[in-house]
């Protein structure tokens, strides 16, 4: 009983993370709102729906705290990470378009396999140098997007100020030796329901 409880006060001081005192940005870099393109409102909503899910999903089970990421730009979900088998994929995916303001939602979850140290510092350093490149290149917005890779596979998820920006980052990730294949959820700002004046 008592770790149960412990675990509900956990979830929640995780969970009640201040929207307006944080400098975090949408991804956790430390990056002010004030640079996110989407308005103050939208940012809300979809903070809170981000948490909503995460906190569903750790009631499922408490494993998925470190083994599931979810993002959610513009009502749009993506979630990405690793489960034992295909029921729990589906049961995640149910939930998430189960959230209140679901757009539409990418699972880019995987099904686990074997650790493999090798290919996890394969995937650990293909992140890092795209992250670098984006830092580097001046017509990118690097803060504006979030970047996981597995198994040589990147995944890009955020939004990009113009057309040139978003074929910039696909660039980029496409001059990183060994990457296999590239799953870009590049959003225009343009796209988005709602924008800062």
């Amino acid at each position: 009983m008592k770790i149960k409880i412990l675990f509900l006060v956990l979830v929640g001081i995780i969970l009640s993370s201040c929207i307006g005192v944080s400098s975090k940005g949408i991804f956790g870099t430390g990056v002010s709102v004030a640079f996110d393109p989407r308005s103050v409102g939208t940012q809300i909503d979809d903070s809170i729906m981000q948490k909503n899910l995460s906190a569903r999903i750790i009631l499922q089970n408490k494993k998925y705290l470190l083994s599931i990421k979810s993002k959610v730009l513009d009502g749009r979900i993506f979630i990405t990470g690793k489960v034992d088998n295909p029921e729990e994929k589906l049961q995640i995916t149910k939930m998430a378009w189960e959230t209140k303001g679901a757009r539409s939602v990418r699972n880019d979850i995987k099904i686990k396999e074997k650790f493999n140290l090798k290919q996890s510092t394969k995937d650990l350093l293909i992140t890092s140098q795209l992250r670098t490149a984006m830092i580097v290149n001046q017509n990118v917005k690097a803060t504006n997007y979030q970047i996981d890779t597995y198994k040589n596979k990147i995944f890009i998820y955020g939004i990009a100020l113009t057309v040139d920006e978003k074929e910039e980052v696909l660039n980029e990730a496409k001059q990183i030796s060994d990457v296999e294949d590239i799953v870009a959820s590049i959003l225009l700002v343009d796209n988005l329901r709602v924008q800062k004046n």
